[in-house]
């Protein structure tokens, strides 16, 4: 492959660049062509198809840009249309050849060990990994930099308003009202280009904004709108910012003063990353202030995590800094701590970030970050998990309340989170992680308060949030994504279940575009539909959605057990319990007799009984079991779930049966003369022949839910 430039002269000639004369308008150009959507009645997932083309510039390339113009004086001369293009096609060019030489030591390393016929080094050690930093997925949504501020800083506001004149809700306030103008400013010359059928000679309107006009629209005073100005006002000359990596003073201070009275101000993104990152360094250079704003950071994390699991879990399964006693000793203490069922989540919670040698390739610093952000939480709670199923344990939450644990655990999952933007981490994980699993705990699962906050907002239910976690990191070692909003992209369409012929699958960021469009409807205030299109949305009205919310709402092991089996299902399958509940249902009504049909699989060996009964008793209970036993063995299954459902279709009992199988002489006569399992679309034809009551027309809508005529569907 052909060696790029040197980056140091790409990076100076974007520098020469930036400081042409009317930068700024190409600036506002490229702010709008990349950041801008255009939405029509609803937001839709197409509507975002520019935000996933690799033909746009990220927010850290437009940040750089806009670090370099600074480092001059602003000019703000009008350019004419032809310049103003020139400069955007000259940056887009540089900017790609930047991105070229930043990833060309990875990719020479790797293609000189292929010609050499030696194993490669690892390619993402220190320098290789500048790039998945710099251009890695962004951690948060802007919205959530936005609205989680008050949450984050609201211990601090006394302090705020001492020193900075505005509160962390008032601060709140005034972006998100800047970050509405700008939509309305951008609209307006959108509509003239319609009226004119001409391009503005400048786009730069739609980034400009005085003091008076966001008093006023955010009904905020207009010395407090001047105090958080100042705050977040640049007023240096950027002379720090060398190289890509650098501190870069206009990503703390996203407002540019001109010399009209007006601040420039070019992405939402830009304002509310801010607002959430800038005001811990204001109070970290106050020493006197440093260890409370500290303790406050730490206390958010932890009360942050348990206030959106509490939104799932609800208060009796979610506990707070719990401390592990043996005797007299405290041997571990877990920041968040879930029981549902015979599942445990052990959540250990973060503040750290990734210091700037870091981000510039600084192997050791790296290695640092990593150890004091991410191993150190998951290695406590990796711990506290030992000392849990050791036994022996007391466990006593911060409102001195022993927690009662179940007499047997299936599972612990260990998330280690972090409360700040950490780039690439996902990647950074899959590198870096040492960690170990038993038959119990599973592999760890790491993330930041934004995809926590995502998962519980998308998978609301014990059963849901459970199953997801139990799938994702089941798959940890064969799944390669640029975030872990790809993968929940990923799973809420198709449902995360990885065929075991696949080593490897490698998700693009563009997966997760439902899910954005999603986000964007329920926290953005956009129109359109807050649930993806996929596996909540595909089964709704159907039996099998009925048995799932069933199962949602208790914590009994074996339903929880087979709550996960049943979302771990395809469509075609999920289809087919559907249609075997219906069968069993409408047959019970007419005789009033038991009935059952089973849905086998042959790999793995496996299947569920479904067994429905107008009234619920020891010996069905007792029948149920038996017939799921021998089953189970008939087939040489290692797991096979039994489930007694109503006639109305509601679930009344539920048996779980895990453990391997082996041949067995008794097991042998007792299975002798028994069926093999019938297929549900050998059932469905032969049941509606015999029920002549029931009979349905060639044309009529199938009793699946399908949508489609009977004869497009399980007629067939």
């Amino acid at each position: 492959m052909e060696k790029p430039r040197e980056e140091v002269h790409i990076f100076n000639d974007i520098a020469t660049l930036a400081g042409s004369p009317g930068y700024v308008h190409a600036i506002a150009f490229i702010s709008h062509r990349d950041n801008i959507i255009q939405i029509k009645d609803k937001l839709k997932s197409s509507d975002m198809d520019r935000l996933f083309s690799g033909e746009r510039l990220i927010r850290t390339e437009l940040m750089t840009l806009i670090g370099l113009m600074v480092k001059n004086p602003l000019d703000l001369t009008p350019q004419a249309i032809d310049v103003i293009d020139s400069y955007v096609e000259r940056t887009d060019t540089l900017m790609q050849e930047l991105h070229d030489s930043m990833s060309y030591p990875m990719f020479a390393s790797m293609f000189e060990a292929m010609k050499s016929g030696v194993t490669p080094a690892n390619p993402w050690d220190g320098l290789g990994m500048r790039e998945p930093i710099f251009y890695g997925t962004e951690s948060a949504y802007a919205f959530q930099y936005r609205d989680l501020v008050p949450e984050k800083y609201g211990a601090d506001d006394v302090w705020m308003l001492k020193n900075k004149g505005f509160s962390s809700d008032q601060s709140r306030t005034i972006a998100k009202t800047m970050c509405a103008l700008m939509d309305e400013k951008g609209t307006r010359l959108l509509t003239d280009i319609l009226t004119t059928n001409a391009s503005p000679a400048t786009w730069l309107p739609a980034f400009e904004f005085s003091l008076d006009e966001v008093a006023f629209h955010s009904g905020v005073g207009k010395t407090v709108v001047e105090a958080f100005f100042r705050a977040f006002l640049f007023t240096g000359n950027n002379s720090s910012f060398k190289e890509v990596g650098d501190f870069n003073e206009v990503a703390a201070r996203p407002l540019l003063p001109t010399d009209r009275g007006t601040v420039l101000l070019f992405s939402h993104y830009a304002i509310c990353e801010a607002l959430y990152e800038s005001p811990f360094f204001w109070m970290w250079d106050d020493k006197g202030y440093r260890p409370i704003a500290a303790k406050h950071r730490g206390a958010f994390t932890e009360q942050f995590a348990a206030r959106r699991l509490v939104s799932v879990f609800g208060h009796d399964h979610v506990h707070t800094n719990v401390n592990l006693h043996r005797g007299k000793d405290i041997v571990g203490e877990v920041d968040v701590l879930v029981v549902y069922g015979d599942r445990l989540i052990i959540l250990q919670a973060k503040s750290k970030k990734l210091t700037i040698a870091a981000r510039k390739g600084n192997d050791n610093q790296l290695k640092a970050d990593f150890a004091a952000a991410i191993q150190d939480s998951y290695d406590q709670g990796w711990s506290c998990a030992n000392e849990i199923l050791t036994g022996g344990c007391q466990l006593i939450d911060d409102n001195t309340k022993e927690i009662n644990l179940p007499p047997s655990i299936k599972d612990i999952f260990l998330i280690s989170i972090v409360s700040e933007h950490y780039p690439a981490l996902a990647f950074q994980v899959k590198q870096s992680l040492t960690f170990q699993t038993n038959d119990v705990i599973r592999p760890p699962f790491v993330m930041d308060v934004f995809l926590l906050d995502t998962l519980t907002e998308m998978l609301e239910t014990p059963l849901r949030l459970l199953s997801y976690v139990k799938m994702r990191v089941a798959v940890s070692d064969k799944l390669m994504s640029g975030h872990e909003l790809t993968v929940l992209g990923y799973h809420l369409k198709r449902n995360l279940w990885l065929d075991d012929k696949h080593d490897l699958v490698m998700l693009e960021d563009s997966v997760a575009q439902d899910l954005d469009t999603a986000m964007m409807v329920r926290r953005d205030n956009q129109p359109g539909d807050g649930t993806p299109v996929g596996i909540l949305t595909k089964m709704r009205g159907t039996r099998y959605e009925n048995l799932i919310q069933d199962i949602e709402v208790r914590a009994n092991p074996a339903i929880l057990e087979l709550g996960f089996h049943l979302l771990s299902m395809d469509e075609n399958s999920c289809r087919n319990v559907h249609r075997a509940i219906e069968i069993i249902t409408k047959q019970t009504k007419l005789d009033g007799k038991r009935h059952d049909v089973t849905l086998a699989s042959s790999s793995p060996p496996g299947g569920i009984t479904f067994h429905c009964n107008s009234t619920p008793t020891s010996e069905a209970i007792a029948l149920l079991e038996t017939y799921c036993t021998k089953r189970k063995y008939q087939q040489r299954a290692a797991k096979w779930f039994g489930v007694s459902v109503s006639p109305t279709g509601h679930v009344q009992f539920g048996v779980a049966l895990d453990f391997q199988w082996k041949h067995s002489d008794e097991m042998e006569q007792l299975t002798a003369g028994m069926k093999s399992a019938s297929k549900v679309h050998d059932v469905i034809p032969q049941y509606f022949q015999n029920t002549s009551r029931m009979k349905l027309g060639r044309n009529d809508p199938c009793h699946c839910g399908s949508g489609l005529k009977y004869k497009k569907c399980c007629l067939r």
